[in-house]
């Protein structure tokens, strides 16, 4: 449920959509029958689900402080999923988990494991790195889910008290304190509170989360002084001093006044969503123009081709303009995520390609790549070069990536379409059908294609009645040349072209077609001389996707091969490797050494073939070195 403000798009609820794609939906298939339920036991085995009966005594396992999120998030990705697919056994086992959750609930509204069970003198005092308003936020969302799924209110009862005494405690009001969360996250939750309540309360505290962020006196300076400089956060930013330490969690300054993106990467993407929200939601030109000199920023100075973002793991992001290691990358799950989540956001304010672009980079490359084909494992860092030592795992200890990969991937449909009072928009191809109203008239689109392998979209228009209304369409930034057929017919005839999105605008009729075909060639990308660890280096990519060299495919060391400038390339269609794949093929030439010497006076090559498959497969197959970046001569 979104509202619609200053002429903005919406996204399509998700029950309007079904996706029937080749690509997607075998992956959300075993998202629901294998990744969900997986979660679920893996969350009981670690106590994470029964941490919520508050029995912890000294002695036993201290719940983590942010266990209450994997639970949420959990019940997040089962109540997506729950959408198209109707589970007594599921929804049952949900309910169970939200009648236990809710009986951990205080008096007062108050929600939490740790600060319940553990340390309940302490609620409060390490808002830097406490996670209780993180945690908020995400049972906030669990909660907005499972509501908008079925209808039942119990666990959102729950949030609004809990809510309704975050918003006793916080503001500008004597008496309250002016804190925010270390983590992000609560401000985009308040605000999808907001959207399915409309409670302006909740859109107010979003509001005061945001704008009280980094401004004098400096909280968090004031809480660690309060604390004796202890806390959760010591271990990670102990080291740090000023506006080093506040930088880790974007408070640094006043988001207003934010120029580049700092410190944790999801912190930030979380951050960002909920400034772009917010923009959204009351009209803020200048609280969007922040979102895009922020993304500006690390758009060109501070990402992976993949869309992974934050390079180093000793902060869990972002260090410099252009440092961007490939073998030590850290480039989190959650932050990609978090990046699909603000671009999202961005495009229903300002309906730009760019974003829907960055979206799906991220979407099939740094998100894919953080779960296994069989749905059981997890990258939690995913690097762009290996020696063959890297590999996911079955759980973590910080468990937030798994369950969040979930929701994302039970809730695709709402990311495929948009719509506005005269327009449909088109931002992914994804095979589907969407079933709405536009222009006060009944639409139904049948989506059809291959994407990513193919480059062909077909849609096919059903209507009750004649409707005018605009067909807006993508152009992705990977193709240079695209043709448009409407009814089987090259068209001019009322289509423009708007910051990426072709519109066709016309008297539309049932039975109507549309054709999209654009050129889907393998394609060299080359890093800025800057980024250190890519000079003299290329990057394959066709269509959306980022390539790798796996070294199963291969019998010359991956980190030996050199592609000559001159060589083509073909694409083979492989139905038995990797659950189907669009494999590149190519010549290219590998160092050989003419003795055992360690240092020499020559270099000698001989011809190799290559193969590349895409980056979101590699770690699916046995042990061995995977580069992104190949060197080129």
């Amino acid at each position: 449920m979104t509202t619609k403000h200053l002429n903005r798009i919406y996204p399509l609820s998700r029950e309007k959509v079904t996706i029937h794609d080749a690509f997607w939906a075998p992956r959300q298939e075993i998202n629901r029958t294998k990744t969900i339920p997986y979660q679920y036991r893996q969350c009981k085995r670690t106590g994470r689900i029964d941490a919520f009966h508050l029995d912890w005594t000294p002695g036993k396992k201290k719940p983590h402080i942010f266990w209450d999120s994997d639970a949420a998030k959990w019940i997040e990705a089962a109540s997506y999923s729950l959408t198209h697919h109707p589970d007594s056994e599921l929804e049952v086992l949900v309910d169970d988990v939200i009648d236990l959750i809710v009986s951990a609930q205080q008096d007062d509204g108050y929600l939490n494991i740790y600060y319940t069970a553990v340390e309940p003198e302490k609620r409060w005092t390490d808002l830097e790195g406490g996670h209780e308003l993180y945690c908020a936020g995400h049972m906030i969302e669990g909660a907005v889910a499972y509501y908008e799924v079925t209808g039942k209110r119990k666990l959102l009862d729950a949030v609004c008290r809990y809510a309704d005494y975050i918003a006793s405690v916080f503001g500008t009001e004597e008496g309250k304190m002016k804190g925010y969360p270390g983590h992000e996250e609560i401000e985009l939750a308040l605000i999808k509170l907001y959207r399915v309540t409309q409670n302006e309360k909740y859109l107010e505290l979003s509001r005061y989360f945001v704008d009280e962020r980094g401004t004098s006196p400096h909280y968090f300076d004031m809480e660690r002084q309060a604390r004796n400089h202890e806390g959760h956060l010591k271990p990670v930013v102990g080291h740090l001093e000023g506006e080093d330490v506040n930088k880790y969690h974007q408070s640094h300054l006043p988001v207003r006044e934010q120029e580049h993106a700092e410190g944790h990467s999801v912190r930030a993407m979380y951050l960002y969503s909920a400034m772009a929200d917010l923009a959204y939601e009351i009209g803020d030109e200048n609280l969007f123009n922040t979102c895009k000199r922020l993304w500006s920023h690390l758009v060109h100075k501070r990402m992976y081709i993949t869309g992974g973002i934050g390079s180093s793991e000793k902060n869990e992001g972002f260090t410099s303009d252009y440092d961007l290691p490939n073998e030590t990358s850290y480039a989190e799950t959650c932050a990609a995520i978090g990046l699909v989540f603000w671009n999202h956001r961005m495009v229903q304010y300002e309906c730009d390609s760019k974003y829907t672009d960055l979206l799906e980079r991220a979407l099939y490359n740094a998100v894919l790549a953080g779960v296994s084909l069989d749905g059981e494992k997890f990258f939690y860092a995913n690097p762009l070069e290996s020696k063959g030592d890297k590999h996911r795992s079955e759980w973590f200890d910080v468990a937030c990536c798994p369950p969040n990969l979930s929701r994302l991937l039970a809730s695709l449909e709402e990311y495929i379409y948009s719509e506005s009072d005269h327009d449909l928009i088109v931002h992914l191809y994804v095979q589907s059908r969407l079933q709405t109203e536009l222009a006060g008239k009944k639409v139904t689109i049948e989506q059809t294609s291959n994407y990513p392998w193919e480059p062909q979209v077909d849609f096919a228009i059903q209507l009750q009645e004649k409707a005018r209304f605009g067909l807006k369409l993508r152009i992705p930034n990977w193709t240079s040349r695209y043709r448009l057929e409407v009814n089987g017919e090259e068209t001019d005839e009322g289509v423009t072209l708007e910051h990426g999105y072709v519109r066709i605008e016309r008297d539309w009729q049932d039975g109507d077609t549309v054709s999209l075909t654009m050129d889907m060639p393998v394609f060299r990308n080359y890093a800025h001389p800057a980024v250190k660890d890519a000079v003299g280096k290329v990057a394959l990519q066709r269509g959306p996707l980022i390539y790798c060299l796996e070294q199963a495919d291969h019998e010359a060391s991956v980190f030996a091969v050199e592609l000559p400038e001159s060589s083509d390339f073909q694409v083979v269609f492989e139905e038995d490797v990797l659950n189907g794949i669009a494999a590149i093929e190519a010549k290219a030439y590998a160092r050989t050494s003419a003795s055992e010497e360690l240092y020499q006076t020559d270099k000698s090559f001989k011809e190799t073939a290559i193969k590349a498959i895409p980056y979101f497969a590699w770690d699916n197959r046995e042990d061995g070195a995977m580069v992104v970046w190949m060197k080129e001569y």
